[in-house]
């Protein structure tokens, strides 16, 4: 155990560093000598006695020669102390807004010739933040990561559905644990000694499902490509799923359709051109989820990447288009040269006007694969916003803009170092969700 020395220590050596942290006033108190003692601390507006409080909370300390103080540290942060605000017995002071590096759970009482006071009082971390999943899709059973702010353990996770499950070791940013049996959809909650927090996320989320690869919302493919969905071959995480590759085709950064492409226009060959009857339907993908408040929303699927057939060097751009750019027979639809054509196309892909995102997980450490794992993807609609050769782009971004997809691993116009490789890229749950 960490002596009380060591903190003495540290505590005078930042006191040094520190003393802007006072504020002076014209009626300070004068200071006094001798050493402070504290018989109970309450809350600054109320008496209650406590011995704990959070950051940013005002306390009082009740005590004798309080106005022996001349600065005040919570664990290893300094408080700022107003001379106003100090009698003899009494002293109003916000605890620290900041955590400790290194945590006493004590108050330190340092006067103005270095004598050092203790007192036992924990600082509590502001209530948890929850901001992701590593899986939202996990079965009841499967390990996952949650992660987001002030996750100090212990703690307790409520799936919905399930028994409340105890996490007993986190560093404050994530922590791991399995999902409970009975686990339902919906939000999680996560509960420390500060309060609790709701996640902003749903496990298991069908809420603004574009394709799900099995069901109503299983369109596979609406273009010029015949691509077809995989049945689950017991590596899917909700049945059938989408598979970019088969660990022999070779992915270089160039065009490529027949391997690495899925691509989803609406409409139909009908005149006047229309988006669903009775034997068709090829809806916008604005009809079947509101994309009216599209700047608080993201797009969000599964992947899993084998470890055997990993990713490298060639982004997933995510294209999106209204039908003023893109549908399958509007043949009103002007070519990036200005010439009318057929709706169907795939000439708005290389130019800068179609918004789109570069989805690039591997760049940083050159390769990238999810050993085998699936994990939940989360891009921010905002994010998509360039074009073909990475600028903006020059198509103004609105809800109509969310009618069409289109997913191409192709490097179109950056200019990346050449490599290849011979991936398998799995997706599932594609799906535009509010993230807040």
């Amino acid at each position: 155990m960490k002596t009380i020395a060591k903190y003495t220590a540290l505590i005078l050596g930042l006191v040094l560093a520190a003393s802007c942290e006072r504020v002076d006033y014209p009626d300070r108190l004068v200071q006094t000598g001798g050493v402070p003692s504290v018989d109970f601390i309450r809350y600054g507006d109320r008496d209650v006695i406590i011995t704990q409080a959070a950051m940013a909370e005002v306390i009082c300390l009740v005590g004798d020669n309080l106005t022996s103080i001349h600065d005040i540290y919570f664990n290893d942060q300094a408080a700022v102390l107003n001379s106003s605000y100090i009698t003899t017995h009494t002293l109003l002071v916000q605890v620290p807004r900041t955590l400790p590096v290194e945590t006493t759970d004590k108050i330190y009482l340092i006067t103005r010739d270095s004598s050092v006071v203790s007192y036992d009082f924990k600082v509590l971390p502001p209530v948890p933040k929850v901001e992701a999943m590593s899986n939202e899709w996990a079965k009841p059973g499967e390990t996952v990561t949650i992660s987001g702010a002030y996750l100090f353990a212990p703690l307790t996770v409520e799936f919905p559905g399930a028994d409340p499950v105890e996490v007993a070791q986190s560093d404050g940013l994530s922590f791991s644990m399995t999902v409970p049996s009975g686990a339902q959809s919906g939000k999680i909650k996560v509960t420390t000694v500060s309060g609790t927090a709701q996640s902003a996320f749903q496990y298991k989320d069908s809420r603004g499902m574009l394709f799900d690869f099995d069901g109503a919302t299983g369109l596979d493919n609406h273009g010029w490509n015949g691509h077809k969905s995989q049945d689950d071959d017991g590596t899917g995480v909700a049945g059938r799923f989408f598979q970019f590759g088969d660990g022999e085709a070779v992915l270089d950064g160039h065009w490529e359709e027949n391997y690495f492409s899925l691509v989803y226009w609406p409409g139909s060959w009908n005149d006047p051109e229309n988006y669903w009857d009775s034997d068709y339907y090829a809806p916008r993908l604005c009809d079947i989820v509101d994309f009216s408040d599209w700047k608080n929303m993201a797009l969000k699927f599964e992947m899993c990447v084998p470890a055997e057939s990993p990713w490298n060097n060639t982004p997933m751009q995510i294209v999106f288009g209204g039908v003023d750019l893109i549908s399958y027979g509007n043949a009103n639809i002007k070519d990036i040269y200005g010439n009318t054509v057929a709706g169907q196309n795939n000439t708005y892909m290389n130019g800068n006007e179609a918004p789109r995102v570069f989805f690039m997980p591997w760049e940083g450490t050159g390769s990238y694969d999810t050993a085998g794992k699936w994990v939940t993807v989360t891009i921010p609609l905002t994010d998509v916003n360039k074009g073909w050769d990475g600028s903006t782009a020059t198509h103004e971004v609105n809800a109509d803009s969310f009618s069409s997809i289109w997913f191409f691993i192709c490097n179109g116009g950056l200019d990346l170092p050449e490599a290849s490789c011979t991936p398998i890229i799995k997706i599932d749950n594609v799906r535009a969700v509010p993230i807040k």
